[in-house]
């Protein structure tokens, strides 16, 4: 019962410290960023507003896409990375 316990507490730490962690996605032409916490929460979104002027709904709305899928895998790809250190942390004879 302890161990359970140690281990909820491992998870609530790495999640606190995922919080505090960014990464960003971005259009292929720059002109769109998104933020997103390592868990996977979006913090921004910036658009450039010279690409507002000239771009199309439908322009707009696919970028926003891509960036947020890019941002999205990196998320993803440090909320795994920290959650498996943290169960090899706790059950280290388990194969991660």
């Amino acid at each position: 019962m302890g161990k359970l316990q140690e281990m909820k507490q491992k998870m609530e730490e790495s999640k606190k410290r995922l919080e505090g962690i960014s990464v960003k996605g971005f259009s292929p032409d720059k002109n769109i960023s998104i933020e997103i916490n390592g868990n996977r929460k979006v913090k921004a979104v910036k658009i450039n507003p010279e690409f507002l002027k000239t771009a199309d709904s439908e322009e707009i709305e696919d970028m926003l896409i891509i960036a947020m899928n890019q941002a999205l895998e990196q998320a993803e790809k440090v909320n795994e990375s920290e959650m498996s250190s943290t169960a090899r942390g706790i059950l280290p004879n388990m194969p991660f």
